[in-house]
């Protein structure tokens, strides 16, 4: 190694910068995708490394310090975990590393083959349409500093500049784009992909089917959309859009998880109102397996179950952009009967666990007495005492042993975890069986495309509390809060309050729809959405190995393209040697070609021994030497190219 290490040229200046270029621009997408401080630590590394090993390479024990150093901190931050975004954090680390060692020609091109795989990882991160464009950029760089490296090795150099030999690159790359869209477009769609690609060390943002104290503060302020909605016809009002995900009973004290068991009973009764919403949801990536709906869900999409509780299921994870249509009505009753075992689930609470909450309940239930009016007027009690003394706010601290009665008695202010724990603890307490619900609230209506966005910042939890004869009935004890009450709010957290950025909506909203359209035409392009094109062209439902002699065709006649593009592009693009390339070609067709041997003057003659009637070859070739080795000006240029296309044998 060291020897093929020692034959290769070295670099020169221009060469090494347009080679570091390329490798940053290939390492910039896939730092985008990367925790922020991890993505700056690295840039930081890589401009560092780039302007140490400009004249000589670093000893060998600084280079492995070094890697074991970047190696230990992305090991550290993914908290010994190791799937997808560890892998791609490591890949950009090495990446910052690598060009410690760029100091041949050979090394350069290692460099930039490494740095190829960058962009190609981005991919398993984000599929946006910035981080395509980048990474296109980032190809027609490396490919022209690579065109550069092999005139340094063959030892030509054609003097071009870098927008002249990027323009050269983008050329064979469109050459290219015919057979490329053929492939995306008409090659046959499968349902699932053929590789599978590890969870994420780091689990998304997002639901979950449980809650513990803190854990939903960084979903709170995570403005990146979580579903889009486009209703089929009116939808509902916004206070009435409950998205509805995991519900959760079992609670030990500190941590609500959903219970298990659950999972195998049926469907519970539900009679829906007269009003349907049909709507269609495009839900984004998430490694789960569950997928929220407009409570309640009438209608059970392909490839979805339906839960015990009424929550959708999906039977594989969300790993790509999907598609559901779906019917919600809201309940007129929701399991009005509540089996035994169930009722107990609804009523169980941990042992040692906040005493005043346990005591107040107390007092209330002997104040109410028994029966389907004492419990309800229990619920009213506990929504009355919010909006009298409750706050809602973001900035709390985490909770001690007894979370419920700390909040309820001395802090009185929280968010909606807060609240809806606190409230499903104190229902049963009373003896009334509650259990928590979570999923998203509302939704901010996209004015460019008409549909909803639902981010994961609107992620909410509240109550149900079953009541007889109507069965389980939605309380959200946080909208109880009083609207002079609301100290902290999300808006606040994420800027999203402050009325100057206004004025930046209408940009926001057309930013988003874009990213929907790109959503349906290129991520959400299944097999399903590759049959209804082929229809909107008149044809019928395709079997696959109809699919791929389309495909085939097609890519047959985008070869041909390419290759009459490649022929059109190695002719001779001076006008002037064409004319006389093309008027040799009428002669060769009488069997009187140019050798190779001869000059233009030599083969003139010789042609006019033959032909007595191509006498005035001669004089043409005489002025098409004068005009090659001894130019004149522009009108003679002109006549002799006029000349050249006129002469016939």
């Amino acid at each position: 190694m060291v020897d093929a290490r020692r034959r290769s040229p070295a670099l020169d200046p221009q060469a090494r910068a347009g080679t570091l270029v390329a490798a940053a621009a290939c390492l910039l997408p896939l730092l985008l995708q990367l925790p922020g401080p991890l993505a700056v630590g690295l840039a930081a590394v890589a401009a560092v490394v780039s302007a140490l090993s400009w004249r000589r390479r670093l000893p060998s024990v600084l280079r492995l310090l070094l890697v074991l150093v970047l190696v230990g901190l992305v090991l550290t931050g993914a908290r010994g975990g190791f799937g997808r975004d560890t892998a791609c954090a490591l890949l950009a680390a090495m990446l910052a590393a690598k060009p410690v060692e760029l100091v041949t020609l050979r090394d350069a091109r290692s460099l930039l083959g490494f740095a190829l795989f960058a962009p190609f990882a981005t991919f398993l991160l984000d599929q946006g349409p910035l981080s395509l464009l980048l990474g296109l950029a980032a190809a027609l760089l490396a490919l022209a500093a690579m065109s550069r490296l092999a005139e340094l090795e063959d030892g030509s150099n054609d003097g071009l500049r870098p927008a002249e030999r990027l323009r050269r690159v983008g050329t064979m790359v469109a050459i290219g784009l015919p057979l490329a869209l053929a492939a995306f477009w008409l090659f046959p769609r499968m349902t699932t992909p053929l590789w599978g690609v590890p969870e994420n060390a780091v689990a998304r943002t997002g639901l979950s089917d449980s809650m513990a104290p803190g854990e939903w503060v960084d979903m709170l302020v995570d403005d990146r959309p979580a579903l889009r909605v486009t209703f089929d016809g009116a939808a509902p009002p916004t206070s009435e859009m409950y998205w509805r995900g995991p519900v959760l009973w079992n609670y030990d004290g500190r941590e609500w998880t959903a219970s298990r068991w659950h999972a195998a009973l049926p469907a519970a009764a539900v009679e829906h109102g007269a009003t349907h919403y049909a709507y269609e949801l495009v839900v984004e990536p998430t490694e789960r397996r569950m997928l929220v709906a407009l409570e309640l869900p009438v209608t059970v999409p392909e490839g979805a179950h339906r839960a015990y509780e009424h929550t959708l299921g999906t039977r594989r994870p969300l790993s790509w952009i999907t598609r559901w249509r779906i019917t919600s009505a809201a309940p007129v009753s929701f399991e009005p009967e509540l089996r035994p075992l169930l009722r107990e689930a609804a009523l169980r609470l941990p042992e040692g666990f906040n005493p005043r909450t346990l005591a107040l309940a107390d007092q209330w239930r002997a104040a109410a007495g028994e029966g389907a009016a004492a419990d309800a007027a229990i619920v009213e009690r506990a929504l009355s005492w919010i909006r009298t003394e409750f706050g809602y706010t973001l900035a709390t601290p985490l909770p001690g042993r007894h979370a419920v009665d700390e909040f309820l008695f001395d802090r009185k202010q929280g968010f909606c975890e807060h609240f809806s724990s606190a409230f499903v603890v104190l229902m049963r307490a009373s003896g009334i069986p509650a259990r928590v619900v979570t999923g998203y609230v509302g939704g901010y209506r996209n004015p460019v495309g008409d549909y909803w966005i639902v981010r994961n910042s609107d992620a909410h939890a509240w109550a149900e509390v079953w009541l007889p004869a109507r069965g389980w009935v939605r309380v959200d004890p946080t909208a109880a809060v009083a609207p002079e009450r609301i100290y902290d709010t999300i808006e606040d957290r994420a800027g999203r309050g402050l009325g100057g950025l206004q004025a930046l909506a209408p940009v926001l909203d057309l930013g988003d729809w874009m990213r929907r359209g790109w959503n349906d035409l290129v991520l959400g392009f299944d097999a399903g959405r590759q049959a209804r094109l082929l229809h909107a062209f008149g044809g019928s439902d395709p079997g696959g190995g109809q699919l791929a002699l389309l495909f085939a065709l097609v890519a047959g006649l985008a070869l041909a393209a390419m290759l009459w593009l490649v022929a059109r592009g190695e002719r001779e693009h001076d006008p002037m040697l064409r004319a006389w390339h093309r008027l040799g070609a009428r002669y060769a067709r009488l069997g009187l070609a140019r050798h190779r041997h001869e000059t233009a003057g030599a083969w003139a003659a010789r042609v006019a021994a033959l032909r007595p009637r191509s006498a005035g070859l001669v004089a043409l070739s005489a002025r098409f030497s004068d005009w090659r080795y001894a130019p004149g000006s522009d009108d003679r240029a002109r006549g002799l190219l006029r000349d050249l296309r006129a002469h016939r044998p």
